[in-house]
């Protein structure tokens, strides 16, 4: 499958089990899942085919393990804007995890914090480097520390998707260390 057909079937997945289910007729369960077969069949009855070998293809060859498979269902593993419960245990974070955004919302962050927006939870990395990759994608990337450790301190309850990104419901601006002037 060439790179520019698992990226279209990636984004697909992407809004239609996280966003958008019944804009092709799927109704995901409680926990965001799906039958693998009725979303094939939803999505060519909507004029995108494609086949259980590229999508057990996108599945695989997704870095960021955006979708999760099991017992022949399929899910995002984190990004909602519907409602889903993930089912995801607390856990507590450690001391520190990092926020990518560009500079052009720093403003606004440092007035209210980071807030989930559209989705249903703040996204975090436990990492630098992945933070920089996710502020890069809208621009030049700034990353802000978290005190994450602080913030469970205090009751904030944080969880961990399947593939590692970090949930919050939000993030208050106290908790926020803002690198120097951009």
């Amino acid at each position: 499958m060439d790179e520019r057909r698992t990226v279209k079937v990636s984004k697909y997945l992407s809004r239609h089990l996280r966003h958008q289910p019944g804009r092709i007729g799927l109704t995901p369960d409680p926990g965001g899942w799906v039958e693998i077969d009725t979303l094939i069949a939803a999505a060519a009855a909507h004029g995108f085919p494609f086949s259980r070998a590229e999508l057990d293809h996108v599945v695989a060859a997704n870095d960021k393990r955006r979708f999760a498979v099991e017992n022949g269902r399929i899910r995002a593993s984190q990004g909602h804007s519907i409602e889903v419960d993930l089912g995801l245990p607390p856990v507590a974070p450690p001391p520190y995890l990092y926020h990518g955004t560009v500079a052009r919302h720093l403003d606004a962050i440092r007035a209210e914090g980071l807030r989930p927006m559209n989705r249903h939870a703040v996204h975090l990395s436990a990492d630098r480097e992945t933070a920089t990759r996710v502020g890069a994608r809208r621009g030049r990337p700034v990353v802000l520390s978290v005190d994450s450790g602080a913030m469970h301190r205090d009751g904030h309850v944080f969880h961990i998707s399947a593939n590692g990104v970090w949930l919050t419901a939000t993030v208050p601006p106290r908790y926020l260390r803002f690198p120097g002037p951009h």
